[in-house]
């Protein structure tokens, strides 16, 4: 069903300002990005997630909004954003944009309204204390560049709160006009063709600063608030929250389905990486068995790597401490005292057996996946830019200048691209993979086609299979009709397994091989199977 669509959605989630350059400029545009649609077409790709393009300071990657209306000059106008989401559309790709409400720019003219005058109705659009709370130090987001959560404004006289960076302030749900503006907000670009909204910081959104914690839960009702609206102006829309919650947290958020649609799992993205640097896929079944079961019509984003750091707080520190040594030993690649700063690439030692594998991991969980532009060429991060830029470089399509990403001199660049070495532009570009049949791109393309004719992946009934040594995972999906098997050795031996087959029929298939699997049916009650080291396998009965 089309209001469904997000159940067996495969996501990319870029930022446009590094993607593509149309004008030569040195900043990546819309024109820009109209003009590489056919990658992402050719990708297999269903939704297209663009990180903020509004007007904005820059002084966190364009989170920092002054205008949510707009668009930022430097990427065109919103002639351009509608001419793209024409163009995508034409090609069966969705456009989710985020919606970053929890805070404002304090350039905002919101923000500039409600500091010069006490009367002003913008006022209590954000939050306001005449003293300093004695816990302002405490549950800061950036430890190391962020010192406190209340910072005193002289023209206000008054300390203002703010989750995140000082100048990042933070705007008042509890106020109706807040939320009516919300709603505006979330109209005119379902009006201009989008199909839903990344949700920026939701449990931060949801905290009701000062009011009485019995008060609180009416910050979940407005989860119902807010998914009413929006289906109500477009029926397929979709809400995908960015709420790195524990497992008990989990109902508040969904509720009984009249909530939000999906959430990034991020729950399970930690435990993943635990399990990689183990070789020992224990800790994320466990994880996953540790999820309660969502409302039918909701579902996960499953993911390997985002835009910011790899956020490693729920694990306990003794096992945050293992996947450092195991992907970011050295200081310089950690951030925030809880994450890696790091492309996926070089945290697997740009392994391409462990590349392959983590992608198939990423395209078979249970939920639809969610892709971060670059991955799919395996390009690295530049290390000597400051704290989650590292991550953040452009977009490598060519062994061209500035790795054909633009023409425009490299200094006008937002930031530069990777030269040089195993992950440089010169080695690394989608062009020289493009003509390679056996290259990741074209593997992981090759993925994601396949992963499209089996929807049981999003919408069947899954399930972990305890059936060999601690490096297997093995998962069994029902279809309408067919049977999915899929099988992944964290470990660097090899092994083998008997996977039963119980229930299934007919011939089983080598999904990857593309062919009929050698000697079995789903008749004989098992199959006897080798796994190489970082092997995996996609098999299909019916």
């Amino acid at each position: 069903m089309a209001r469904h669509w997000y159940k067996n959605a495969a996501i990319y989630c870029l930022d446009v300002r590094t993607f593509a350059d149309g004008n030569g400029d040195g900043i990546g545009d819309f024109a820009g990005l109209s003009a590489r649609l056919d990658h992402l077409y050719g990708l297999n790709v269903s939704c297209v997630w663009l990180q903020p393009f509004f007007p904005s300071p820059m002084r966190d990657n364009g989170y920092d909004i002054t205008d949510h209306y707009g668009i930022d000059p430097r990427l065109g106008t919103l002639g351009d954003f509608v001419e793209f989401a024409r163009l995508a559309r034409e090609r069966g790709i969705r456009v989710l944009v985020d919606l970053v409400v929890n805070h404002t720019s304090t350039d905002h003219p919101w923000f500039q309204a409600a500091r010069s005058d006490r009367q002003s109705p913008l006022r209590d659009w954000y939050v306001w204390r005449d003293d300093k709370p004695e816990d302002a130090e405490e549950d800061v987001v950036f430890p190391g560049t962020q010192r406190t959560t209340w910072t005193w404004d002289e023209a206000a006289q008054a300390y203002y709160f703010h989750r995140f960076y000082s100048h990042q302030a933070e705007l008042n749900i509890a106020n109706p006009a807040v939320r009516r503006e919300i709603e505006k907000i979330t109209g005119f670009w379902l009006q201009l063709g989008v199909s839903g909204f990344r949700v920026d910081a939701l449990p931060f959104l949801l905290e009701l600063k000062g009011l009485p914690q019995a008060e609180q839960e009416m910050a979940y009702h407005y989860l119902s608030e807010l998914r009413q609206h929006v289906q109500l102006l477009r029926g397929d829309a979709c809400l995908l929250a960015e709420a790195n919650i524990t497992p008990d947290e989990v109902p508040a958020y969904f509720g009984d389905g009249d909530r939000i649609h999906m959430s990034f799992n991020f729950w399970v993205n930690q435990h993943l990486f635990l399990a990689l640097a183990r070789g020992d896929a224990t800790p994320l079944r466990q994880a996953w068995a540790e999820l309660p079961a969502l409302p039918p019509w909701c579902q996960w984003a499953n993911l390997l790597r985002s835009h910011d750091e790899l956020d490693l707080g729920r694990l306990s520190e003794d096992e945050r401490h293992e996947v450092f040594e195991a992907f970011g030993p050295d200081p310089s690649m950690q951030l925030y005292d809880r994450g890696l700063r790091r492309r996926l690439a070089p945290m697997l030692g740009n392994d391409r057996r462990r590349l392959l594998l983590a992608h198939s991991l990423l395209l078979t969980m249970p939920g639809a996946p969610v892709l971060r532009y670059g991955d799919e060429i395996g390009m690295g991060e530049d290390l000597s830019l400051a704290e989650r830029a590292s991550v953040r470089t452009p977009m490598q399509w060519s062994d061209a200048p500035n790795g054909g990403f633009s023409s425009a001199p490299a200094e006008r660049l937002p930031l530069p691209v990777i030269s040089g070495g195993d992950f440089g532009f010169e080695r690394v570009n989608v062009e020289a993979q493009r003509g390679d049949p056996e290259s990741l791109l074209n593997r992981v393309e090759r993925m994601l086609r396949i992963r499209r004719e089996c929807d049981a992946f999003g919408e069947g009934a899954c399930r972990f299979l305890d059936i060999g040594p601690p490096a297997l995972l093995a998962q069994r999906c029902e279809g309408f009709g067919y049977v999915l098997f899929t099988l992944h050795n964290l470990g660097s031996q090899p092994l083998e397994l008997s996977l039963p087959l119980e229930g299934a029929r007919g011939e089983i298939h080598d999904l990857l091989a593309g062919r009929p699997l050698e000697g079995s049916s789903a008749g004989e009650g098992e199959c006897r199977l080798k796994l190489g080291p970082w092997g995996y396998q996609w098999l299909r009965c019916g």
